[in-house]
C-alpha cells in the first residue's frame, strides 16, 4: 500500500527539507501578529519572527491549521495515496491533534492521526521514524499504532532565557517574573507527554545547562534504561535564536554523555519559540525507531 504522511511546522521540518521525501507534506502553522495572519515558512521565516518578536515587540498569538486546509490536503494526497498517516503536535498542547482526529472519522480508515504526545525536535523524529516503516511495508494503522506506543519515550528540557514570554502567556505571575528577573533566575522547564511542566529554578545559565544534562542522564539510567542499552535512544539539541550558544552546548553535552549520538542541532519551531522566547537551549532525548 502506498502510504502518504502528513506533519505541521511544529515538527521544525522545512518545506524545503520536506521536498527529499515524495510521500511527506507539512502543514504550515498559522501566526496572528499584531491582526495580520502568516504561515510559518511560507510568509514568516525564523529570522522574521524574531525581529517582530524582539525588535518590533508585536503582539504575537498561534492557531491551529484550518480544518479546510487539513482535509483538502488529505483529499488530494488519497487521490495517489491508499492511506494517509497524519502526526500534528501534541494533543497536550494543542486542539489541532484532537480536530484531525474528529475529521479523520469521515475517510473510512485511510486517514490514520496519531496522537503522539510530541513536537518540535521528538515530533520530527517521529515523522522520519514513520517514512522509515512507511519504507519497511508498513500500512498507516500499523504505523499509528508503533507511533502511539511509542510517544512516551522522549523526554525535553528548556533552559529559558527570559521571564518575559512566560508572564506574558499567562505561566508565571508578574510578581514571580519580576523577583525572577532581578535574582537572574533560569528556569528549566520539561516537556514530558505533551505538557510543559516547571522543572527546576537555577541562579544562573551554568548551572541550567548542566541541570538538563543531568536530568537527561537520569531519564537514561532509569526511564529508559532498557532503550539506552539496547541503543535506541539518540539525542538532539534545539535552541530559539542563539546558534552560537547551542553549539557550545552540544560539547558540553558530548564532554559528560561521550557514548550517545547527538543526532541534529535545530532551532525549535516557532509555535514554542514564542511562549519562551530567544536565547533559550534545550536538550532532546528519544527514542529512534
Amino acid at each position: 500500500m502506498k502510504v502518504a504522511i502528513v506533519t505541521d511546522s511544529n515538527s521544525g521540518i522545512t518545506q524545503k527539507e520536506a521536498k527529499d521525501f515524495s510521500n511527506l507534506r507539512v502543514l504550515p502553522m498559522p501566526f496572528t501578529i499584531d491582526g495580520e495572519e502568516f504561515f510559518e515558512d511560507i510568509n514568516l521565516s525564523q529570522e522574521e519572527f524574531y525581529k517582530k518578536l524582539l525588535d518590533e515587540e508585536a503582539n504575537i498569538s498561534t492557531s491551529q491549521p484550518a480544518i479546510g486546509m487539513v482535509t483538502e490536503l488529505w483529499d488530494n494526497l488519497l487521490k495517489e495515496y491508499d492511506e494517509v498517516v497524519h502526526i500534528p503536535m501534541s494533543s497536550g498542547l494543542s486542539m489541532s491533534c484532537e480536530t484531525a482526529t474528529n475529521f479523520a472519522e469521515q475517510y473510512e480508515g485511510r486517514v490514520h492521526v496519531v496522537n503522539n504526545r510530541r513536537i518540535s525536535v521528538t515530533q520530527k523524529q517521529s515523522v522520519f521514524d514513520a517514512i522509515k516503516l512507511v519504507d519497511e511495508g508498513r500500512s498507516g494503522q500499523e504505523i499509528a499504532e508503533i507511533l502511539t506506543k511509542t510517544s512516551m519515550d522522549a523526554s525535553i528540557y528548556i533552559m529559558v532565557s527570559t521571564l518575559k514570554y512566560l508572564k506574558k502567556g499567562g505561566r508565571i505571575t508578574p510578581a514571580a517574573a519580576a523577583i525572577g528577573t532581578l535574582l537572574k533566575i533560569k528556569p528549566v522547564l520539561q516537556i514530558q507527554g505533551g505538557k510543559l511542566d516547571q522543572y527546576a529554578k537555577v541562579m544562573n545559565e551554568k548551572v541550567a545547562r548542566q541541570k538538563m544534562i543531568e536530568a537527561v542522564k537520569h531519564d537514561l539510567e532509569t526511564r529508559f534504561i532498557d532503550l539506552y542499552k539496547r541503543g535506541e535512544m539518540k539525542l538532539a539539541v534545539a535552541y530559539t535564536n542563539c546558534l552560537e550558544k547551542a553549539q557550545s552546548f552540544v560539547e558540553e553535552i558530548k564532554r559528560e554523555l561521550p557514548d550517545m549520538e547527538i543526532v541534529s542541532v535545530d532551532p525549535l519551531s516557532l509555535s514554542v519559540s514564542c511562549h519562551i522566547g530567544s536565547g533559550s537551549l534545550a536538550v532532546v532525548c528519544m527514542r529512534a525507531i
